[in-house]
């Protein structure tokens, strides 16, 4: 039986002699030059070991984080650098990397840094990456903040404005056979940084003069901090999750604040808890006490809008990713909202009606703008103009029967409270609230960025002593 032999067909053969022509220089002088990739530059960044709650917790423990931007031995960058003499400058191996041995100075140094430098980080990306000053950084000056890993001996914490300074003690509790040291709480690196950059942003609040109210809400936005900054990491996200089963209302790590320093003294949950039901009218003028107000009316926010997204995204999303998501738009929401409240004399209700306007303004659902009226309504913040019908123990059922969502109301009356016209109570506060500087400045002044003299401070001090010198 006679083959038949197929012929190619003149397009098929022209197709190869092209083919040839890119892939063979000479061929009918025809040369092609192959694509030269262009390489894409590597962005300069250590990575750290660093503690993701507190030495305490079992869950997430020590991990290893990476900071994207280029860090010298220290460690130290343009905004943030180490003080702890004797240790540094701590280096970094071979790798770039700041990887030490537990309970070390060089760990401190390196998880200090990592803390501070990811909490200015998160809110400058919430910004959109626009630089968030330290009060100090005016007229050109762009001197960092200083972290003092072991600063001291004392059970406390604190940023001051006048040593450009963040400050983290260490003490030994009574029977107890190890020192705590704050500045290995990401609660506390987190709660204290909070304060400082605040104080860039609003740097009116900080003062003693203000009412009670703009004093618990820089205490809050340093908890609040902490919660976010949390949250802002993918792996306490999905252990948040494991641990809670989507549920935020149940014990969890991100709501207790501090547990380490907490448990050391005597306290059952940290320092704090951000998951509480407390009212205005339960907290008086101290100025701690009434922080968690406004932390917990934020933290139920958080968890509604959390609950309603991952029930509409259930079938697209992991829970871990939504609440990521949601994360980042609250701190967003909430940093947006303060920096857009009064100078001096904040209140809590300035924030929450900033926070109605942004949200109606950037098109967020209607129902988070529910979320942030029924919460702050039912802790005494704001006055509804309609009675809460959907508030149990505190607890807010969106999808029960009797739930109307109602007018989409963007500005609330504030709730008037005895403690309005008080004079700030610091003493549960931190150390920074209790710093001379802070508590005796006039917020007019202090909203210039300018601290007070040594002068000023020694001011009440004299004038007593003018008085026993008659």
């Amino acid at each position: 039986m006679k083959s038949t032999v197929l012929e190619p067909t003149l397009e098929a053969y022209e197709a190869v002699q092209e083919r040839m022509a890119r892939s063979t220089p000479g061929l009918n002088n025809i040369i092609v030059p192959s694509a030269i990739p262009i390489p894409i530059p590597v962005l300069a960044g250590s990575r750290f070991l660093i503690w993701k709650q507190d030495p305490s917790v079992g869950e997430p423990e020590l991990r290893v984080t990476y900071v994207p931007s280029f860090v010298l031995n220290g460690p130290r960058d343009s905004r943030v650098t180490i003080d702890l003499p004797g240790i540094t400058p701590v280096s970094k191996n071979v790798q770039g990397d700041f990887i030490f041995p537990v309970h070390t100075p060089e760990l401190d140094c390196a998880h200090t840094f990592a803390i501070v430098r990811d909490t200015l980080t998160m809110y400058q990306r919430v910004r959109g990456g626009m630089n968030i000053p330290w009060v100090w950084n005016t007229a050109g000056n762009t001197d960092p903040i200083t972290a003092y890993p072991h600063a001291g001996v004392t059970a406390n914490a604190y940023y001051s404005r006048s040593m450009k300074a963040l400050k983290f003690f260490y003490w030994t509790p009574s029977g107890a056979s190890a020192p705590v040291y704050t500045c290995r709480s990401l609660d506390v690196v987190a709660h204290e940084t909070g304060h400082a950059v605040l104080d860039g942003l609003k740097p009116g609040w900080l003062s003693g003069g203000n009412p009670p109210q703009t004093g618990g809400l820089h205490e809050s936005f340093g908890d609040l901090t902490a919660i976010f900054l949390a949250l802002s990491q993918l792996d306490q996200v999905d252990a948040a999750i494991a641990l809670t089963r989507s549920n935020l209302h149940d014990k969890n790590f991100l709501a207790a604040l501090a547990e380490q320093f907490g448990s050391a003294m005597g306290l059952p949950q940290g320092l704090r808890n951000a998951d509480n039901d407390l009212k205005l009218s339960q907290v008086g003028n101290e100025v701690h006490a009434i922080s968690q107000v406004f932390t917990g009316g934020i933290y139920d926010v958080l968890a509604d809008i959390f609950t309603f997204e991952r029930n509409r995204q259930a079938a697209i999303k992991d829970p871990a990713v939504v609440l990521l998501e949601v994360n980042s738009n609250l701190c967003k929401l909430v940093l947006n909202a303060i920096i857009a409240a009064p100078a001096i004399g904040a209140t809590f209700a300035d924030v929450v009606n900033q926070m109605l306007a942004i949200s109606h303004a950037q098109g967020d659902p209607p129902v988070y703008r529910t979320f942030i009226r029924n919460r702050f309504t039912y802790r005494e913040v704001v006055v509804s103009p309609t009675p809460l019908t959907a508030m149990r123990e505190g607890r807010m059922k969106w999808d029960d029967p009797d739930f109307t969502e109602g007018a989409d109301l963007l500005k609330m009356d504030r709730q008037k409270h005895a403690s309005d016209h008080a004079t700030q109570n610091r003493t549960g506060c931190c150390g920074t609230m209790q710093l001379a500087e802070h508590m005796l400045g006039d917020p007019k002044k202090m909203a210039t960025g300018v601290g007070l003299s040594d002068e000023e401070l020694l001011a009440p001090e004299l004038k007593e002593l003018a008085k026993s010198f008659k």
